[in-house]
């Protein structure tokens, strides 16, 4: 388990700790949703400094304002190090990593012009507000799906190079057919058209003009349409199973021998026998009236 983060000592470092750190009292909340406001306003500033018109108009002001805002987050980032008692520790944690990456490019224009552009990077701050809002306790179906997802990975990954097989042998032999003025010039542009076509976006620049180049189309279609349940099954089934294994336990009821208890139960859900007989309370030992076997 990682050790929490501490404050370097008592007085101001602690109060600010509880300010910057913590999202307990209502100056913490404000102090967190202030910083989520001047991230979005960071970013908004950043996005419109890439429209030509208002870069043209307002490129000076834009360029002061976002030194502004990269200032105010090197002085909170220097705060945060300062007040904690293992700087170091959170600057190797995620928030730490996104904090510093949300500084770099613009510091990195006195060095590399053009580098702006990657604070668009600093709107990763906002997963912040999941500690504001008390999100943290969705993080646990996140694993879930994360731990579904690496189980998973060989049967999607024999898909996906299925997949990719279908479409060179369809991109080949659309390349054969169809001439060069349909756009079909290579097979590496076959195959862009392939994917495109196979799932079902049709872009409509490139398509076959030749009858069986277009019943060739129309297979590729309804196959995009066919597979699209495949690896969607596969990971239904495996966040299932995940679900099933972090709720239920397989330990066998010693009575009736049912093995689906959920994990907190203490009685059989079947017959109402005390689960654990290695911990049996002589108070919990008989199971309630309404539960006992009749």
């Amino acid at each position: 388990m990682t050790e929490p983060l501490r404050p370097a000592a008592e007085g101001v470092r602690t109060r600010l700790f509880q300010v910057i750190f913590e999202s307990d009292t209502p100056l913490a909340k404000g102090f967190d949703l202030a910083l989520i406001l001047m991230i979005l306003a960071s970013v908004i500033v950043v996005m419109l400094d890439t429209v030509d018109p208002l870069s043209a108009a307002y490129g000076e002001w834009f360029y002061w304002v976002e030194w502004g805002f990269t200032l105010a987050f090197t002085a909170e980032l220097l705060v945060r190090l300062w007040i904690l008692d293992k700087p170091l520790r959170y600057l190797r944690s995620f928030y730490g990593v996104i904090d510093v990456i949300a500084i770099l490019p613009t510091w990195l224009i006195l060095l590399l012009p053009g580098a702006q552009t990657l604070v668009i990077v600093r709107v990763l701050r906002v997963l912040r507000i999941f500690r504001v809002l008390r999100l943290m306790q969705f993080v646990g179906e996140g694993r879930l799906l994360v731990e579904a997802l690496l189980r998973s990975w060989h049967q999607i990954f024999l898909f996906l190079f299925t997949v990719f097989l279908l479409v060179t042998l369809f991109a080949s032999l659309v390349y054969m057919i169809e001439p060069p003025e349909a756009g079909f010039t290579s097979i590496p542009k076959a195959i862009y058209w392939a994917i495109v076509t196979l799932t079902t976006v049709g872009y409509g620049d490139i398509v076959p003009v030749t009858p069986l180049g277009q019943a060739i189309s129309n297979l590729v279609m309804l196959i995009g349409y066919s597979i699209i349940a495949v690896p969607t099954g596969v990971f239904s089934a495996e966040v299932i199973r995940s679900i099933r294994a972090d709720r239920y336990s397989d330990q066998a009821c010693p009575g009736c021998g049912h093995d689906r208890h959920e994990k907190r139960a203490l009685y059989c859900l079947k017959c109402g026998t005390w689960l654990d007989e290695e911990t049996q309370d002589p108070h919990l030992a008989e199971p309630p009236s309404d539960t006992r076997k009749e």
